[in-house]
C-alpha cells in the first residue's frame, strides 16, 4: 500500500503544476479577447468610408493581426495608429479597457463627441493625439496624459492641476471655447 501511495504523490504534484500552468496561460488570452472586444466596439461606432478598418475582424485569432494595431509579446494592444483615415463618429468608452495601451493616435479624422472619461483609467497611456477632429465638451480631469488636443471643439477651463500643469498651452490651441483660468467646468 505504501508503494502505491508514494508513486501517486509525484503524479499529484505534476497534475497540480500542469493545472497551474494551464490556468495562468489562459488568463492572458482572455485579456487579449477583452482588447479585441474594445476595438470592435470602437469600430462599430465609427463610419469608415474607405474601409480602412476592414481587417478588424473579431473572428480572427486576436486583434494583433489587424492593421493600425500594435501589440506587445502577450498579444495585448499597446498602440492604435488611426490618424488621417477619414473616420467619423464617437470614441468608444470601451477604449478604457485597453489596459496596456500606451499610444492612442486618432488625429486628422472627423471624430465627434466627448472624450470618454474611461480613458483616464489607462495607467500606461503616454501619448494621446486627437487634434484635427471635432471633439467637444470638457477635458476629463482624470486624463492627464495628453499629447495634443489642438483643433477640436473642446470647451470650459483647461485643467491646471496634477499632470495637466506640465502640458504646454499650444496643446490646447484652436479650441475657441476652451480657456485658461477660472473654476473647472465639467459640463460646458
Amino acid at each position: 500500500m505504501a508503494l502505491v501511495t508514494a508513486a501517486t504523490a509525484p503524479l499529484s504534484i505534476a497534475a497540480a503544476v500542469l493545472t497551474a500552468i494551464l490556468v495562468s496561460s489562459s488568463l492572458e488570452p482572455a485579456a487579449a479577447d477583452k482588447d479585441a472586444d474594445a476595438l470592435t466596439a470602437l469600430r462599430r461606432g465609427l463610419h469608415d468610408p474607405d474601409g480602412a478598418l476592414a481587417s478588424w475582424d473579431p473572428t480572427l485569432v486576436n486583434a494583433c493581426t489587424w492593421f493600425y494595431v500594435t501589440c506587445d509579446g502577450n498579444n495585448r494592444v499597446t498602440r492604435l495608429d488611426l490618424g488621417r483615415l477619414k473616420l467619423s463618429g464617437p470614441l468608444a468608452p470601451q477604449l478604457g479597457l485597453l489596459e496596456r495601451l500606451q499610444y492612442l493616435e486618432i488625429y486628422g479624422n472627423n471624430i465627434q463627441g466627448r472624450i470618454p472619461s474611461e480613458l483616464g483609467g489607462l495607467r500606461n497611456l503616454v501619448g494621446l493625439d486627437l487634434h484635427g477632429n471635432r471633439i467637444s465638451g470638457p477635458i476629463p480631469l482624470a486624463l492627464g496624459n495628453l499629447k495634443d488636443l489642438s483643433s477640436n471643439s473642446l470647451c470650459g477651463t483647461i485643467p491646471t492641476t496634477g499632470a495637466f500643469k506640465n502640458i504646454p498651452p499650444r496643446s490646447f490651441a484652436k479650441n475657441p471655447r476652451l480657456h485658461q483660468g477660472g473654476k473647472y467646468e465639467p459640463n460646458c
